[in-house]
């Protein structure tokens, strides 16, 4: 089974880049990894990608040693397996509510003696039953992550029991849902979600778990000093969106100074 590229580098104290995946075309899963991400964010949660796009993406990132992430659906326990077993590298469970639900996905996403996952070995990462049964329920274990999502205010009343719970490997706190949880939609700077965002990677730390969020180049820096090991840096849509703004702004303003040059010359 392919090492965790993510993994090896938390488990030596090194912080993590991430880059999150909105359009469905694996093309851009690999100019991110060619771009020298150690993590791309593909969503079903929001997203409707298919297995075949997602199976593409997979193939696309492990070509160039990069992990890919899938935030999935919260619904059956195939949700949660089926990309594990396609061989991405791990999977973001959104809206965790409290300890009972944490524990119940750990006992889906994780083989014996962690939990209880429904074995087949004969998809990717099992090598397509190439890899030694016993062999194989190891190395997903110790090769594989599974992340917390902490995006409501619901689950700080358990998040000490939550981080201390074996099985899984990060949690992330999500900012935008979390702003609207407190009433605060799109407050950023609102004292309780800056006093959750601190709160999470604190206790992950102090439970032997890496924190992981959205960041950017105006915050990472911030963020790195409040704990976080692993940050999420940008979109591919907002990267066009920007792009195709500043072309539409160049162009605007030319063609207004042009127009006005073509009117004082007539």
């Amino acid at each position: 089974m392919r090492e965790s590229r993510v993994l090896k580098k938390l488990r030596a104290g090194e912080i993590v880049s991430c880059f999150k995946i909105n359009f469905s075309d694996a093309r851009v899963s690999e100019i991110a990894a060619i771009s020298g991400f150690d993590c791309v964010w593909t969503d079903q949660e929001h997203i409707g990608q298919d297995w075949s796009i997602l199976a593409a993406s997979i193939w696309a990132t492990k070509a160039h040693d990069t992990d890919l992430l899938v935030r999935v659906p919260k619904g059956s326990y195939s949700d949660f397996v089926r990309p594990l077993e396609l061989d991405a590298t791990g999977i973001m469970v959104p809206h965790i509510m409290n300890l009972q639900e944490a524990e119940a996905i750990v006992s889906m996403t994780r083989f014996h003696p962690i939990g209880r996952r429904p074995i087949d070995g004969g998809n990717a990462d099992g090598a397509y039953t190439a890899l030694d049964f016993n062999e194989y329920l190891v190395q997903a274990n110790r090769q594989r992550f599974i992340i917390f999502q902490i995006e409501d205010p619901e689950p700080l009343e358990e998040l000490e029991e939550i981080a201390a719970l074996d099985g899984y490997d990060m949690l992330f706190f999500g900012p935008g849902d979390f702003s609207q949880g407190i009433g605060a939609p799109g407050e950023w700077n609102h004292p309780e979600l800056i006093a959750a965002r601190k709160r999470v990677a604190e206790v992950a730390r102090k439970h032997g778990k890496f924190a992981g969020t959205v960041g950017g180049p105006g915050n990472v820096d911030e963020l790195i000093a409040m704990g976080y090991q692993f940050v999420s840096m940008g979109a591919d849509v907002v990267g066009v969106k920007n792009y195709c703004q500043d072309l539409v702004g160049a162009f605007t303003k030319s063609a207004s100074a042009g127009s006005k040059n073509s009117y004082m010359n007539t």
